[in-house]
């Protein structure tokens, strides 16, 4: 997390049109070229980023909700919705040039507003647990909505996963791309301040989703945003074949709650070491307290001493079938590893059920728990500062 007292940059768009829900017919649909496929024509037009925004769904309320779908020119495409920034879809090439879809999701909104556990969302106000969903800020106790037993989990009962935001389209000449908006209120979940968030996807012609997260605040209050997307490599199947390097070596032991005890801990030696490659499933089924608190991995791995403004590799993974490969980017200091675990095949998708262990995360975080540890680096956001952090998806194939 950065912290600085500039305003917010945004992104250079070809078009000034907000879209609104509610002011954009549902039959609309509206795609964004770059200007250089407008000058070469419609036949080049397939090979440019571009954007086309189309009507998805109607929540409950009759709240319309809205897909932009981006398309980088050299063959990835990814769905991003109004409603918690989910991306839905995001399909790449494998080694054969064949394209898959490689993010669990849902097949229409009422899934994802029935149950939905966190496919492709942005998360906030907090990612990951605070211990009994209470924090204390200059002398203040705020009591938070509590959504995983007593705790805590990803901005609570209605975190911005379940918040319809506005959507902004745009393209350039090398990138498609999507910025949304949403204002949470004071009192939100518990939350003091009201929150101005803007979370920028770019899908970029060398094959990069660039994730750009920022926010300001009217009040001191926390914040800890991160993407929530569930990765199968393969397209379908068991994840434990995939093989994954966290640049990392340490990492945050947790109790039975999977709340941080505090310490920092040396991963050699340990099942968690993974700062050489091996596959996900070698020693998942070890007889370890940490994998049977997760029933497999659910862990922050440590990945710089502080935060700052620098991207670094967080992680890498191999899925060798179809030679896939993803690589993690941030600008946090952690980065969460989950293995599927709580996956039990109650939600699907196009025939594809989401089984135990059928995908994987890699969440960019601060620490979970760090308004309640003071060890772990600050997630506070004062008036007058910008909070701004990155997460990169670089996709490719060997």
């Amino acid at each position: 997390m950065v912290l600085s007292a500039l305003a917010p940059q945004r992104p250079q768009f070809l078009t000034s049109h907000r879209i609104v829900g509610g002011i954009i017919a549902a039959t609309l649909t509206l795609t964004f070229y770059s200007s250089q496929s407008y000058a070469h024509g419609a036949d080049t037009m397939n090979n440019q980023p571009s954007a086309q925004m189309t009507h998805y769904g109607d929540m409950p309320d009759s709240t319309p909700v809205y897909k932009v779908t981006l398309k980088n020119g050299q063959g990835i495409e990814a769905d991003v919705i109004s409603y918690g920034g989910i991306i839905t879809r995001l399909e790449t090439p494998d080694a054969n040039g064949k394209s898959g879809n490689i993010v669990l999701g849902m097949d229409n909104l009422q899934d994802y507003v029935d149950a939905n556990p966190y496919f492709g969302a942005i998360i906030g106000r907090y990612g990951n647990r605070i211990a009994n969903g209470k924090f204390t800020l200059n002398g203040t106790e705020y009591q938070l909505a509590t959504n995983d037993g007593d705790n805590h989990l990803h901005g609570g009962v209605q975190g911005f996963d379940k918040k319809v935001w506005q959507m902004e389209p745009f393209v350039t000449k090398t990138s498609a791309g999507v910025t949304l908006t949403l204002i949470s209120p004071d009192g939100d979940q518990g939350y003091p301040g009201t929150l101005n968030t803007q979370v920028t996807y770019t899908l970029t012609s060398d094959n990069k989703l660039d994730m750009a997260f920022m926010a300001t605040t009217d009040k001191p209050t926390i914040v800890n945003l991160t993407q929530h997307t569930y990765f199968n490599l393969q397209g379908k199947g068991s994840i434990l074949d995939h093989v994954l390097q966290i640049n990392g070596d340490t990492y945050t032991p947790v109790d039975k709650g999977l709340i941080p005890t505090g310490e920092v801990k040396s991963v050699k030696g340990t099942p968690f070491d993974f700062t050489q490659p091996k596959t996900m499933g070698k020693d998942i089924e070890t007889d370890n307290t940490q994998l049977s608190r997760g029933q497999g991995y659910d862990h922050n791995f440590v990945i710089k001493d502080s935060p700052d403004s620098e991207l670094v590799e967080a992680a890498n993974v191999y899925e060798p079938d179809t030679g896939r490969t993803l690589t993690v980017l941030t600008e946090e200091p952690a980065v969460q590893f989950y293995s599927g675990n709580f996956l039990d095949g109650n939600t699907k998708q196009s025939g594809m059920v989401h089984n135990k262990r059928s995908a994987f995360c890699l969440e960019p975080q601060h620490n979970p728990d760090s308004p309640n540890q003071p060890n772990f680096a600050s997630t506070t956001l004062n008036p007058g500062e910008v909070y701004s952090t990155r997460i990169v998806y670089a996709f490719g194939t060997r």
